[in-house]
This record gives C-alpha cells, structure tokens and sequence, in this order.
C-alpha cells in the first residue's frame, strides 16, 4: 500500500470510529431521558402510555391506602386540578405524607394507573420541586380562569 492510501484509511477509520461513538451516546442518552408531565398533562393523554416518566403534584388527602402485602401503596397525586391514581411498591420516604409535594417515576398503564418505580418526596417546608410548583401554579391559574368565565 501507498503512503497516500496508508493515510486515507486511518482518515477513514477515525471517522467511522467517531460516528459509531457519537451514535452510541446519544442513544444511551435518549433512553435515560425522564420527561416531568403533571397530572392535568397526564389526564389530557399527553403522556406516553408504557414509556417512563415523572409526575408530581401534591398527595390527595384520604387516598393513601396499603395494599394486603403490607408494602404496596395505593395514593393520589393532584395538581388541585386533575388527580393521577398511583401504585407504589416499596418503602416510602419519611417526608412522604398527604398533602404534600411529591415526584414519581414511573409509567402508566392501559388502565390509566401509574406505576411508580420511585416515589421522592419534597425535603423541607418551603421546597417543592420546580416542575412540581410550575404544575400546581398553572393548574391554579386554569382553575381561576375557568371559574371567572
């Protein structure tokens, strides 16, 4: 082989090396990506049916409720304008309480159940997850103006 075609092959086996790599990562990304829906989004079918995501929102009160194996809970998460019915298998956290903020990861099914794989909630008074405060604020401001109409 000539020096020239030498050349030419590392050229193009460093570029191939690049696309392979660059495909690779954004895959790796686009599957870890966790879209934040809030319940009004959830209830308008505008979250993915069987894809992961969050939802956040406040826990209704009167609706946690455990399930006969002693750790399967059944709750609901508001925006004070829709309520999202949630599963949850595990240990919630000791901030967990109704009426308080709350984000869940997880997905929901044909039945329009959330299944929550994680359940986090808020660690003090004053925070609530930013998507969580956009949400409830702007469920208030639909309210308003539905009421006023």
């Amino acid at each position: 082989m000539k020096p020239r075609h030498k050349k030419m092959a590392v050229i193009a086996l460093s570029v191939s090396a690049l696309a392979v790599s660059v495909v690779l990562v954004l895959n790796a990304f686009q599957s870890n990506l966790v879209f934040f829906f809030s319940p009004s989004q959830v209830a308008a079918k505008e979250a993915p049916i069987g894809k992961s995501f969050r939802v956040g929102g406040l826990v209704e009160e009167g609706s946690l409720k455990r399930v006969g194996d002693g750790t399967t809970m059944k709750f609901a998460i508001t925006d004070t304008a829709e309520v999202i019915k949630v599963v949850y298998t595990g240990i919630l956290p000791d901030l967990f309480k109704e009426g308080k903020g709350v984000v869940a990861q997880g997905k929901i099914a044909d039945d329009g159940v959330f299944y929550a794989d994680e359940v986090l909630a808020k660690h003090d008074e004053n925070y609530m997850p930013p998507e969580a405060a956009a949400a409830l604020e702007q469920a208030a401001k639909a309210q308003k103006t539905s009421f006023t109409q």
